[in-house]
This record gives structure tokens, sequence and C-alpha cells, in this order.
């Protein structure tokens, strides 16, 4: 018998060399990103006291906090409804952001081993990072639910865009992460700064007080952050507070532009990465 010639033939199992996301394969490979979203799960809540309570009382420590500093001691506005359940909206929305943003720049180190040893979509590494955070986050939706029906604040019809405020924050974060993340594979120091960085973040989002209290002169600079229009959008989502108004153009904008930017850098890098990491 003669041999195949295509036995003989070799077939590279790599990136392709093109800067767009092959979101086929993204698909074909979806188990992956499953499987490494569980096992960050697992890891989180194994041999934890409290379990994914802790997906709860994180934030409501920091509403506890919130509402000594800023609502009682500094009386901070917070548009029309009570202070505990103003902040612990923002905490919700921040908390998911802060953590996913410095997960999702530190999944390529963390998957190192995968990373030089199997090829798949890189692109799921910090995908797969960012999944988990929104189990915590719908536990704090659970608990706004309580608080709204504790201070008997009912949400209006703008409930229904709040489908459309999770996806945005959802893109902000990968589109952050992925600048971070790729920076981080050849830059180390960003692992040390992204704590610094979103430190300072936060006092420039609407966590613990809301935008209006931002001039009008710096109010649509103040929305570049994508943050702001989506934290204010949350809120108005769910308890009814004044929405952002033609300012979330300018987050959306800043949004895109990083989910673009951040996907063309990262596809840029990609091959590189087993090589540097």
């Amino acid at each position: 018998m003669r041999p195949s010639t295509h036995a003989s033939e070799w077939i590279e199992n790599s990136p392709d060399r093109t800067h767009r996301p092959d979101f086929g394969e993204l698909w074909r490979h979806r188990e992956l990103a499953t499987f490494l979203a569980l096992r960050d799960i697992k890891v989180r809540y194994k041999q934890a006291v409290f379990g994914v309570a802790w997906a709860v009382l994180q934030p409501l420590a920091g509403v506890v906090v919130f509402t000594v500093v800023f609502g009682r001691l500094v009386n901070v506005p917070s548009d029309g409804i009570p202070y505990p359940l103003f902040a612990l909206i923002g905490v919700a929305a921040w908390s998911y952001t802060s953590n996913g943003v410095a997960r999702a720049a530190e999944s390529l180190v963390s998957n190192s081993a995968l990373v030089t040893k199997v090829y798949f979509p890189r692109l799921l590494a910090p995908v797969a990072s960012i999944l988990p955070g929104l189990l915590d986050l719908l536990f704090s939706l659970l608990a706004i639910g309580v608080f709204l029906a504790i201070y008997q604040v009912r949400p209006t019809w703008a409930i229904v865009t709040l489908p459309l405020w999770l996806l945005m924050m959802i893109v902000s974060v990968l589109g952050i992460g992925l600048w971070l993340g790729t920076l981080n594979v050849s830059y180390r120091d960003i692992g040390q700064a992204i704590a610094l960085l979103i430190q300072m973040w936060f006092f420039i989002t609407p966590v613990a007080y809301p935008s209006s209290i931002v001039p009008p002169a710096w109010r649509a600079f103040y929305f570049v952050n994508p943050m702001a229009g989506m934290v204010e959008g949350f809120r108005w989502a769910l308890a009814g507070t004044p929405g952002p108004g033609a300012y979330v153009l300018i987050s959306l904008s800043s949004m895109a532009l990083l989910i673009v930017s951040g996907i063309a850098l990262f596809q840029r890098g990609e091959r590189r990465f087993a090589d540097v990491i």
C-alpha cells in the first residue's frame, strides 16, 4: 500500500496570523472557558467557612462604611433614595468591575502552564476570568432586592434596561482586562500597579456619591470613564434614580473604544504569549 500523502503533512496548531478574533473557534472551545470559570469558583470558595455568603458580606461591609462616612459624616446626597440602598447598588457594580479587571489582568500569567504547553484561543483566558464574578453579582442583586423591599422603593419601567447595563459593564471589564492582561505578560510591573490603578479608578466612579455633584463644566469629561455611565444606569434601572441621560453616550463610546482596541492589542500579542510569559 502506498502511504497517504496527507500523513506526512504538518499542521501548525497556533494562533491565526490575522488580528481578528475567530468567534467560531472561541465557540468550539467554550467548554474550556466553562472549565476555567468553574475551577476559579471552586478554588475561591474551597474550605471557606462562609462559602458563597462572602459574595454578600463583602458588599454589605462596604455599605456600612460608606453609610457612616459619606451618608452620615459628609452627608453626601443619594439621588432621592436611602443612602444604604444607594451605596449597595454602587458597591455591587463596582465589586464586579474591580474584581473582574484584576482577574482578567492576571488571567494569562496565572494560567502560564496552560498557555505554554497547549494551544487554545488565548482570548478564552480573560473571558473565563470574568465569568465567576457574575455569580457574586447575582447574590448582590438578591441583596439589593431585599433592600428595595425594606425601604419600600419600587423600581420603575427602567428595570427593563438592566440587562443592557449589565452587558455594557461586562464588555467594559473585558476591554480593560484585555489591555492590562496583554501588557502584564511582557511587563510584570502592571501586576504590581493594578491595585493602585483600581483604587484611583474608584474615586472617579460614582460609587459612594452621585455624578450630579460633579460640576457641569466637568461632567462630560467625567463620563469618559465608562463605569460612570454604567453605575448611574445600574442605579436608574434598579431604584429609579435619575439616569445618566445623554452623557451615557460618552461612556458608551469609551466602552466601544476599549473593547475594540483591547481585542486588537490582545490579538497582536497572542503569538508571543507562550514565548515571553
